[in-house]
């Protein structure tokens, strides 16, 4: 697979919706910094659309059956599109352009659809092991996307990116316990909930979160200087999603916390720093 040789009418196209689709789902934190070049914002926003189109082909699907069934057909793209065929998707034409550049593997997008098709088969996780398992399909494939594109493929950095992707997931996971009850699933941990209640268990969730979270500072010190911010803005961004659920006493199943405006550019500004 080689990247085009210049911008098609259809890849700007594809870029422009994959830009659309990183502005409309930005929430919690920038998904990429204004700071960084625009080729890189560009590759960071592609697989931002990859991923959030894959969640959403999970969650927005109307039924369990139709969303395995275009599961299965995106799979099949995307492995089409490893094997050297021309993509049709948009969001694919755009993203086998960062593939071909960066060298990136296929296994971490295939990773993230398992874990969306999981998401049609498991409503809930008895035990810590078996939502971190799934947490290593669902969010550490993120991570080693960005990584690739930085140059950062060694596994010290993978070690450190799965803990802070995977500390981001649950922030997520506590912030959306109502958002996710809608669908018919909860990611609390169903030993947690027993022993804890509802509020204890989001709180052991958010505890977990600010641990892993916490290795985002041995990788930024790892990272060149354009990932050591981008890096920093999505460990602060997590940490101030676990402050957020604190301030309302962890009841996120009764109201969905969310990061202020003049938090965000505070948050921007501690990166920077």
């Amino acid at each position: 697979m080689r990247p085009a040789n210049g911008p098609t009418e259809e890849l700007r196209a594809a870029d422009a919706y994959c830009r659309m689709l990183a502005a409309r789902h930005y929430e919690n934190f920038t998904v990429a910094s204004k700071l960084l070049p625009p080729p890189v914002r560009l590759d960071l926003a592609r697989v931002y659309a990859f991923c959030r189109t894959t969640d959403d082909l999970g969650d927005e699907s109307g039924s369990r059956d139709d969303a395995l069934a275009r599961l299965a057909r995106w799979r099949a793209e995307v492995e089409r599109l490893f094997a050297g065929d021309p993509p049709v998707h948009p969001v694919l034409i755009a993203v086998a352009q960062t593939i071909a550049r960066f060298s990136l593997g296929a296994q971490p997008f295939l990773d993230l659809i398992a874990a969306n098709e999981q998401d049609q088969r498991v409503a809930s996780y008895e035990s810590w092991d078996d939502l971190l398992a799934y947490c290593r399909n669902s969010a550490a494939p993120v991570g080693r996307m960005v990584l690739g594109i930085f140059g950062m493929g060694n596994p010290e950095a993978e070690r450190l990116s799965d803990d802070v992707c995977i500390g981001l997931q649950l922030a997520n996971f506590a912030q959306d316990v109502a958002r996710d009850e809608s669908l018919g699933r909860t990611y609390l941990v169903q030993s947690d909930i027993r022993a804890l209640g509802r509020a204890g268990a989001t709180q052991a969730m958010v505890v977990r979160a600010r641990d892993l979270l916490q290795s985002g500072r041995r990788l930024e010190r790892m990272a060149p200087f354009g990932l050591r911010l981008q890096l920093a803005l999505y460990r602060l961004g997590g940490l101030a999603i676990c402050d957020a659920i604190a301030a309302i006493g962890y009841r996120t199943d009764l109201e969905r916390p969310t990061v202020s405006k003049r938090t965000k550019l505070g948050l921007v500004m501690r990166a920077a720093f």
